[in-house]
């Protein structure tokens, strides 16, 4: 049987800023050497552009849609099956190290009697992982995000006294007369933290993962190894904090176009704050600086680890899984943050390593078939020798395509937003269930349908970069009409029945089911239903 998986997730990880991606000048050649060892999908999706629901997704293998938790905070239901609901039967030991940003049903689990404090109430708590130590970052001053105590101790035993460590020295700098400057502020991107690298939570958390690995012994494990950055605040230590300045960083992606009578929900987004903060050249520029840091960081803990994983005899026994649960715009479309679906939010980067000879022949190649987030949960299942579960997973297992069977897995990539909690919905009158966009993209034509508005369509083989928007052009009104049809098809899928497996219902029979179970309706007399159980064909019309 397969030993473990390590399911390491980065927060807000842009496709494109990996040097094997692509990048000019960000050079990351221990994420580059798990490509080179395994397969990096090169056209792999969320299903929803922000943490939350994108998270649900990738633990789930379920569509936004499928498990209900649209956005940050929205608890994903009691009952929704996870990664570790899968695992567990099979004797797997299912873990996290850092953030899931998971809300628990609490009013669910109140229903049904599940104390929080119990095992089955944690792990429902918890996405199904057992919390090894779950670190999603605490925002200042407020109750958003769970306090990670044992950070805290960390630090003070570094001899920090902060209330806050995690604010005001891994994320906030020092001018020179000692004042403290926040990295929440953009403009103070540019300055190191005053967190020394391996006080910083990339290193920390990664020195934590190894503490599960090597506490778990024996015992078959997929530790999920999600890290906080380099999502906001832009901020990293020295000496990752002045490594790339401008000239290193690639062209803003953009046109003057874009914001000459832009789709209503694209154009009420550039309005956000955020977006016309990164339109500023400056901020834009010191924020890129911290950005480009913190993947190097992210990198060089990634060297650690695998020579951890070889120093323990685990390399040839362990399943890796490198992503991102979304990207970030980084002033390119003159937007900040993520949340629409570009590929500079939408695409994400993708690299699965399988050890076994099975997976030599595509080893250290490039995949352009098109991916799902929910894609990573059936194949760590398929890994570890698990049925398929197809009425409850609505992904598909790698595993054929890396193992040289299949050359893709579907025909299209599927991603959704619930926008109802911006401000850009009251911008622009939309009620509470309007509010929502769902993307589809079938390899070459983008298609955003929006409720209440007409629809974004992208040709990326002739518009790479995005920059043109051909929803509102006659000329490709036949092409929108196919691509809704598309959408209208996905959308009617059967995805709540999760309960019974189609395999079931046909091992049950059909024609005589419920005769042979006493419920005789639609027999005219005795000897039409004896005929029938004994096999013959009864006459209806004599």
């Amino acid at each position: 049987m397969p030993k473990n998986v390590l399911f390491i997730m980065c927060d807000q990880l842009r496709w494109d800023y990996l040097s094997c991606a692509g990048h000019p000048h960000l050079e990351t050649p221990h994420i580059d050497a798990l490509a080179a060892r395994g397969v990096r999908f090169d056209r792999a999706y969320v299903q929803s552009t922000i943490c939350g629901p994108s998270r649900m997704s990738f633990y789930t293998g379920r569509y936004v849609s499928s498990h209900g938790s649209t956005w940050n905070g929205i608890p994903l239901k009691v009952g929704e099956m996870t990664l570790g609901d899968h695992l567990r039967p099979l004797g797997v030991r299912t873990a996290l190290c850092g953030k899931t940003h998971m809300a628990a049903d609490v009013e669910g689990m109140k229903r049904l009697g599940l104390a929080p404090d119990s095992q089955i109430g944690a792990l429902v708590s918890e996405c199904g992982f057992e919390p090894y130590e779950r670190d999603d970052g605490l925002h200042p001053n407020t109750n958003y995000g769970k306090r990670n105590k044992a950070y805290d101790a960390f630090m003070k035993q570094r001899g920090w006294e902060e209330e806050n460590p995690w604010d005001s020295v891994a994320n906030s700098g020092e001018d020179a007369d000692g004042n403290i400057l926040s990295g929440w502020f953009l403009d103070n991107s540019d300055i190191a933290a005053r967190a020394a690298d391996e006080e910083s939570e990339t290193p920390y958390i990664t020195r934590r993962a190894m503490d599960f690995i090597e506490e778990a012994g024996d015992t078959p494990w997929c530790l999920h190894l999600s890290y906080i950055k380099p999502h906001w605040p832009y901020i990293v230590p020295a000496p990752y904090h002045d490594m790339y300045p401008p000239e290193t960083h690639a062209p803003v992606v953009r046109s003057d176009a874009e914001q000459d009578d832009p789709h209503p929900v694209f154009g009420a987004f550039m309005e956000e704050r955020v977006s016309k903060a990164f339109s500023n050249d400056t901020t834009r520029t010191k924020v890129i600086g911290a950005y480009m840091g913190l993947i190097k960081q992210i990198d060089d803990q990634m060297g650690e680890l695998m020579a951890f994983l070889d120093a323990k005899g685990l390399t040839d026994d362990t399943m890796i899984v490198f992503t991102s649960d979304h990207g970030d715009y980084l002033g390119d479309h003159w937007m900040g943050e993520k949340e629409l679906f570009h590929d500079q939010s939408a695409r994400i980067p993708l690299i699965v390593v399988d050890p076994r000879r099975a997976a030599d022949a595509t080893r250290g190649t490039v995949s352009d078939a098109l991916i799902e987030a929910i894609d990573v949960v059936p194949t760590i299942l398929d890994y570890f020798g698990g049925e398929a579960v197809d009425h409850i997973i609505e992904g598909r297992s790698l595993l054929p395509m890396m193992h040289g069977t299949v050359s893709s897995v579907r025909d299209f990539a599927i991603s959704e937003y619930d926008y109802s909690f911006r401000q850009v919905r009251q911008r622009l009158g939309v009620s509470v269930r309007d509010a929502k966009l769902t993307m589809l993209f079938d390899g070459r034509w983008k298609y955003i349908f929006a409720e209440g508005f007409r629809p974004l369509l992208y040709d990326i083989e002739n518009d790479p970069f995005e920059l043109t928007d051909l929803g509102a052009n006659p000329d490709y009104a036949s092409e929108c009409d196919r691509l809704k049809t598309l959408v209208f098809q996905w959308a009617r899928r059967t995805s709540q029945r999760t309960t019974m497996s189609d395999a079931r219902i046909e091992a049950r029979g059909i024609d005589m089911a419920e005769a042979k179970a006493g419920i005789v309706i639609g027999f005219a007399n005795q000897e039409d239903l004896d005929a029938a159980l004994a096999g013959a064909n009864p006459q209806v019309d004599k």
